[in-house]
């Protein structure tokens, strides 16, 4: 049987060869940077609120690519990784809710197969009646890891539960869990489509002409953007974006909301979680954008789009006296 491998659009390329990697670990090595700098816990959590919440839309950031979404009475999570160590890279916060915290899980969605976002050991700690949205090619390694209610899809393919559509969405990245399975399962975002917003889950992507595609289908309210493992870029380019590229997606987006994730957990890359957040500001700053539709999240810190959106037509309306 011929093996399937997964393409980017435009067949757009992600390898590296092994000399590329050996030039960017000796390089590594020379480098010398302030590690010291930690994503703060949130001195606030609503974690009574999160568990009783049945309407309201929620995004509550537990770290990395991982978020408590809730969504008309669906409680969702997105690449779920509460392990403190992955393979040989050590989490260097802790996840801004505990596994204890959260109220009952009905829906998990994943964006690929790489560690740091698919992680067995936090799914089983998960309860068994849980669904289990995944990127195509997924599914056969989930019921070999004894997960059967398991649903794979293809880009642009769509599931409503509880009158909330989930659809898998084109970004631009690879993946890879073995010597010999690269790009045998795909990877994407994830659009949720509740009563009150949309949500975009980016996932991991380098920056691609997909977004502005995505941007025409979706009305979106929210999007969850990566920021991390971009250093170096000549290395990580095609793969993950800068905060200025992620800035950049978001406008292809026409998103209303900003909110980072891909950093402050993992030292994936070579920059430091400072460095990102500072460049993030930065191009904020130089391209003029409301400072009230950026929203940099503590760990465990819930955002709610209604308030968001009440305190800003109140400052609206106060410009306008």
């Amino acid at each position: 049987m011929k093996t399937i491998r997964f393409e980017n659009l435009d067949s757009i390329s992600t390898k590296k060869s092994v000399l590329d990697f050996i030039k960017w670990r000796r390089a590594r090595n020379k480098k010398q940077k302030d590690t010291s700098f930690i994503i703060e816990q949130s001195p606030i959590k609503q974690i009574d609120y999160l568990q009783g919440n049945k309407s309201k839309t929620t995004i509550t950031w537990i770290g990395h690519s991982t978020f408590l979404i809730q969504s008309d009475g669906l409680n969702i999570l997105t690449d779920p990784v509460w392990s403190n160590k992955l393979k040989v890279v050590s989490r260097i916060s802790n996840p801004g809710l505990t596994m204890e915290d959260l109220p009952p899980i009905h829906v998990v969605l994943l964006s690929h197969g790489h560690y740091d976002h698919l992680d067995f050991t936090t799914l089983r700690k998960l309860h068994p009646d849980v669904l289990y949205l995944v990127p195509a090619g997924l599914q056969a390694l989930f019921k070999r890891k004894g997960f059967l209610n398991v649903k794979e899809y293809s880009w642009w393919e769509a599931e409503t539960i509880n009158e909330v559509t989930f659809s898998f969405v084109p970004a631009q990245h690879w993946t890879r869990r073995t010597l010999f399975d690269t790009n045998r399962s795909h990877w994407g975002g994830w659009i949720i489509e509740g009563h009150e917003e949309t949500v975009y889950f980016c996932g991991d992507s380098g920056y691609f002409r997909g977004f502005k595609e995505i941007g025409e289908k979706y009305s979106i309210d929210i999007a969850l953007m990566p920021i991390g493992a971009y250093e170096p870029e000549w290395f990580m380019k095609v793969s993950h974006m800068t905060p200025e590229e992620s800035i950049k997606a978001y406008l292809d987006l026409g998103a209303h909301h900003f909110i980072p994730m891909h950093y402050g957990a993992f030292l994936l890359a070579d920059e430091t979680p400072k460095e990102a957040l500072t460049r993030l500001r930065n191009e904020w700053n130089r391209l003029q954008l409301p400072w009230e539709k950026l929203h940099l999240l503590f760990l465990g810190q819930t955002f709610t789009p209604s308030v968001a959106v009440n305190l800003e037509e109140e400052k609206e309306l106060q410009n306008m006296q």
